[in-house]
């Protein structure tokens, strides 16, 4: 665990107090008089500490409180996690979606108080917030009526999530155009494999896809959503991908690329860093098409090669695009039962809830991620020389994680450098988010659903992934499709996808 004891300047009266934490110093005790809470949140790598200066700071020494910020990297969460709940030894709140569950809050239901009250009478921003995007309150009631955690609605985000991208360089190599169609994306795929797409001379080292199942059969229109893995939404009703005939047809047709060499042969057994070795090669690109986030994140030395793949259009005649951006998270601030005085957190968390909080909590402090314009507007400012914009937002803010809203209209605000990171993503998205489609919003369980979801998805995950690879590489989807789907419902398929039926006309209904 790194910790941090990031404390106020501002030296507070007891009056005037709330407690939060310990420190390491006599000044600041243990005792819930010296106006320090104690915060556990959870970061991907170690950046240092630089995220909770500046803006965070200010608004600490504003609320008159201090924040002895305990974190932890993801790697090594789960065991803490573990150790921590168990141990009853919990922080005042945990700070962002990243921490923990909706699982880990159910399975805990008393370590949390319920926040709704507190809300209505010390969060104005989160309120206004409320009242202008009814889905974020939807989103964090909970089936008994509670509010257990905070929200968060992020700025400049993409509305379609990773693309695929495509070898340009080997396009014209071979004298090819853009496919448009499933049909024309398998026949440039076959050209890769068999006429020496990066001119090496070396027709046996191109590998034409590589990525994973979903994007490639991603045509047959079965987009996943930022919030299951499973879930999608066809005609306004859920549907659980691997049961759908699209699933199997889309499944059936990779088979057949990847029985002709089209397909990494090693997509089920390679690791991550094998897979990057692989599209980041710094002799010669041997990737023509794959998923990220940007062409440079990607693709690393080759990704000048590589633009974005159009929609493709799929058998249905619709075009389909990745649907996994997340915009709208909760469990982004929940208190737990050792907090005192929670009103007064959360009128400190509430300034976090504004337009101005909401950009610096995601680029950098002002004068430092950011700039504002005196018109009103924003520019975000260039990472250093050589270093990753993305980088650069996480090393200086929250970035994902925490509360955050931002209005309708917001983005248009905002001037970001086009050349990398969000900017180009954003640019990116404009040429593919119309074919954007439904996708499984992010519902709330009871603790029942939740619990046996947990038990069902065992078996059920498990198996659909076995069958999954198998059919890739081995074939069969059609043949054994029947007793497929008969195994799938000896082990609860019908009561999985009726909890997931449920859940999902709850929160329909939360908006009538």
């Amino acid at each position: 665990m790194l910790k941090n004891k990031m404390k106020s300047l501002l030296s507070v009266t007891l009056a005037a107090s709330i407690i939060v934490g310990c420190s390491n110093n006599s000044s600041n005790s243990t005792s819930k008089e010296d106006g320090t809470y104690k915060i556990a949140t959870v970061r991907w790598a170690d950046w240092g500490d630089d995220f909770l200066k500046g803006f965070v700071e200010e608004t600490e020494k504003e609320a008159e409180i201090s924040i002895d910020w305990d974190i932890y990297l993801n790697s090594e969460w789960a065991d803490k996690k573990s150790i921590l709940m168990a141990g009853g030894e919990l922080p005042d709140a945990f700070w962002g979606s990243l921490s923990l569950s909706d699982s880990d809050i159910a399975k805990n239901a008393g370590a949390f108080i319920p926040l709704e009250e507190l809300i209505e009478e010390n969060m104005p921003n989160l309120k206004a917030a409320f009242d202008a995007d009814p889905a974020l309150r939807a989103m964090v009631t909970s089936p008994d009526g509670h509010i257990y955690s905070l929200p968060k609605k992020l700025p400049l985000r993409p509305i379609a999530g990773n693309s695929l991208y495509i070898n340009q360089k080997w396009l014209d190599n071979l004298n090819l155009s853009m496919p448009e169609t499933y049909e024309e994306f398998y026949q440039v795929l076959k050209a890769f494999k068999e006429q020496d797409a990066n001119g090496n001379g070396d027709l046996h080292d191109e590998i034409p896809y590589q990525g994973d199942v979903m994007g490639y059969i991603l045509p047959f229109g079965l987009p996943k959503g930022s919030y299951s893995t499973s879930m999608t939404v066809k005609d306004g009703k859920p549907v659980f991908i691997p049961t759908a005939e699209a699933y199997r047809e889309g499944i059936e047709w990779m088979h057949k690329a990847y029985s002709e060499g089209l397909i990494d042969q090693e997509t089920f057994t390679q690791d991550t860093s094998m897979a990057e070795a692989k599209r980041k090669n710094d002799e010669i690109s041997l990737v023509g098409v794959s998923s990220g986030w940007t062409a440079d994140a990607t693709f690393g030395p080759n990704a000048n090669e590589y633009v974005q793949l159009s929609a493709l259009k799929g058998p249905d005649g619709e075009k389909y695009v990745m649907t996994d951006a997340i915009v709208y998270e909760r469990r982004e601030f929940m208190i737990t039962t050792k907090a005192e005085n929670p009103e007064k957190l959360l009128q400190w968390v509430d300034k976090f809830y504004t337009e101005d909080a909401s950009i610096q909590t995601f680029y950098g402090s002002f004068g430092v991620g950011v700039e504002k314009v005196e018109d009103g507007t924003y520019k975000v400012l260039d990472a250093p020389e050589g270093e990753s914009a993305d980088i650069f937002a996480w090393v200086n803010s929250f970035r994902d994680f925490g509360p955050k809203f931002v209005g309708e209209g917001f983005n248009e605000k905002v001037t970001l450098p086009t050349d990398g990171g969000d900017g180009l993503k954003l640019e990116l998205d404009k040429q593919i988010n119309t074919y954007v489609k439904e996708q499984f919003p992010n519902v709330v369980y009871t603790v029942d659903e939740m619990n046996r979801l947990s038990a069902l998805s065992t078996d059920i995950d498990s198996f659909v992934s076995s069958m999954q690879s198998k059919w890739v590489v081995d074939g069969g989807a059609t043949k054994e499709w029947d007793s497929y789907i008969a195994q799938l419902e000896q082990m609860g398929y019908e009561e999985y996808i009726k909890i997931q039926n449920d859940a999902f006309e709850r929160y329909i209904n939360s908006f009538e």
